[in-house]
């Protein structure tokens, strides 16, 4: 799923660009009427909050699988990123209706659309800004359905370079028995071809969710090699064993964060169905309640220095990875390549919503 909307919104007149975005993305996951409404009156909402509390920023929109959805259906992710003041009280903030400000409002609020969508959660810092993503599939949230059942959970969000349509990075994740695994491919190159490749990627590890790491690479390269090929890293989550398998080939980054200190994780050089060694080392460790793990693409600066921010493990992974993707980048250090930050987490339940 490459179609990405990546909207900046630094004047008023932005706010209709991100709703209309919005339904575009709307009509490509097939979203009813009734949840087009949704996703547009909360688009609209969180693009008008980032003009009056923040001074502006971006609203990212990606198409993204549920984690509960068995039908595979596509929903709309909207994740709006500014590097504004933050938020002094959350809570506050969440009630239904609430406003810092007398500016005309759509009278929705972050309280109403965290109600509306299926999957809601932000993270907001003082001096660094707010994150917030919401979710919205095709069937209407279930009002005081409560959070989901605490376990490992993963998500992401990804930014083509020079808000082109399509991305050329993709991440996946598949679950079979005790284990989840996460997948972050970077087709080389730009376009279509490269969202090709990383597309491919993504739709074959579907079908290998019972395999450990090195199998799933052989089999990728067997399923690109019809492609240009990719960059591609897997990390499986075994919940019996407490631990993290890793293996990557090609220039994606991974970092885990277990008891406050990041490990780096290291990917071999080739690509996936055109270059690839013919073993790659696989690299095990520890799983803890409070780890957190990183994939991301080349378009992350090489030397991003990872959060020290305790809170992140227990945030939706599709707002921990939009913190990443803010705190690494600056207007210095502008991305060079399409942008995929996907993260793992051990499942400590959302404080603000229900999680992926």
């Amino acid at each position: 799923m490459s179609r990405v909307w990546d909207v900046p919104v630094d004047d008023s007149t932005r706010v209709r660009d991100v709703r209309v975005a919005t339904e575009e993305a709307s009509a490509c996951a097939g979203l009813p009427a009734n949840r087009t409404a949704t996703a547009a009156l909360v688009a609209t909402e969180l693009a008008t909050n980032l003009l009056r509390h923040a001074d502006g920023g971006r609203v990212l929109i990606n198409l993204v699988e549920r984690a509960h959805d068995d039908a595979r259906r596509a929903a709309v992710q909207l994740v709006s990123i500014d590097h504004g003041p933050g938020i002094p009280d959350v809570a506050a903030a969440m009630r239904d209706g609430y406003t810092t400000t007398v500016a005309a409002s759509l009278g929705a609020g972050l309280g109403t659309c965290r109600r509306i969508a299926n999957d809601f959660d932000l993270h907001s810092a003082p001096g660094r800004g707010t994150v917030v993503m919401a979710r919205i599939g095709h069937e209407p949230a279930v009002r005081n359905q409560g959070p989901p059942p605490p376990g490992p959970r993963a998500g992401g969000v990804n930014v083509p370079l020079g808000r082109a349509e399509q991305s050329g990075d993709a991440w996946g994740r598949v679950r079979g028995g005790d284990r989840l695994t996460l997948l972050l491919a970077d087709g080389l190159g730009h376009g279509a071809k490269a969202a090709e490749a990383s597309t491919a990627a993504v739709k074959e590890l579907r079908g290998l969710a019972e395999l450990p790491p090195a199998e799933i690479l052989r089999s990728l390269g067997r399923a690109l090699r019809p492609t240009r090929g990719a960059a591609v890293a897997v990390a499986q989550l075994d919940l019996r064993e407490a631990q993290v398998s890793f293996a990557g080939i090609g220039n994606i980054g991974a970092r885990l964060r277990t008891d406050g200190a990041w490990k780096p994780l290291l990917s071999h050089p080739g690509i996936v169905g055109a270059q690839a060694p013919a073993s790659v080392p696989v690299q095990r460790v520890p799983w803890h309640a409070n780890s957190l793990l990183v994939l991301h693409s080349d378009g992350l600066p090489s030397r991003w220095t990872p959060p020290d921010d305790g809170v992140l493990p227990g945030c939706d992974p599709a707002v921990a990875a939009a913190v990443v993707l803010r705190d690494a980048g600056s207007a210095a250090r502008p991305a060079r390549d399409d942008t995929c930050v996907a993260v793992l987490t051990a499942g400590g339940v959302s404080r603000h919503g229900s999680g992926a």
